[in-house]
């Protein structure tokens, strides 16, 4: 007889990029208003592994992550995204931010005991479309001690900043189980 387990709770983060510091704060405050409390907030970390974003976004982006307190459904995942899109819409038409065309983008995923999952917008060969206009993304898997990136994942998240973030944040998850 086939039996269905039920599915882990995940733990939500988001991943911001702005030229501006500053915005990072203003924009956690919407985000929490929607995902709740954040309970870890990465430093700021310099962004330079492309040049994708600097037409709308300028240069010398910097990155943070908010990771927060209350897990997720992991099928949640589309809804959340079209969540952070809209408040990308809010901070781009703010008119008194005086900043470039997209002041800010967020990036939503999520990290279980096995993987780091990213929401993209974008279809491509790699990525499970979730319904709603999002695509799942899975970037990192765990073996042997630490999270490791496939091919395709993106050079910021093969970083070894970012792998010793997710490590770190997987050890306060295995505390909860």
């Amino acid at each position: 007889m086939i039996v269905i387990r039920p599915v882990e709770q995940a733990k939500l983060f988001t991943a911001l990029l702005s030229r501006e510091e500053k915005i990072f704060d203003v924009v956690k405050e919407n985000l929490c208003g929607s995902f709740g409390p954040v309970d870890y907030i990465s430093p700021v970390l310099p962004w330079t592994h492309s040049r994708y974003y600097e037409k709308e976004m300028g240069s010398d982006l910097k990155r943070a992550f908010f990771f927060f307190k209350d897990h997720v459904q992991p099928e949640l995942l589309a809804d959340i995204k079209n969540t952070t899109n809209k408040i990308e819409v809010y901070f781009k038409n703010e008119t008194n931010l005086n900043m470039p065309v997209r002041p800010v983008n967020i990036d939503p995923g999520y990290m279980t005991l096995s993987k780091v999952v990213l929401a993209s917008t974008k279809d491509y060969s790699h990525r499970v479309y979730l319904g709603k206009g999002i695509y799942a993304e899975v970037t990192l898997y765990y073996m042997d001690k630490s999270y490791k990136p496939f091919p395709y994942t993106y050079p910021d998240y093969r970083s070894k900043e970012y792998i010793l973030m997710f490590n770190s944040i997987r050890e306060k998850l295995l505390c909860r189980y």
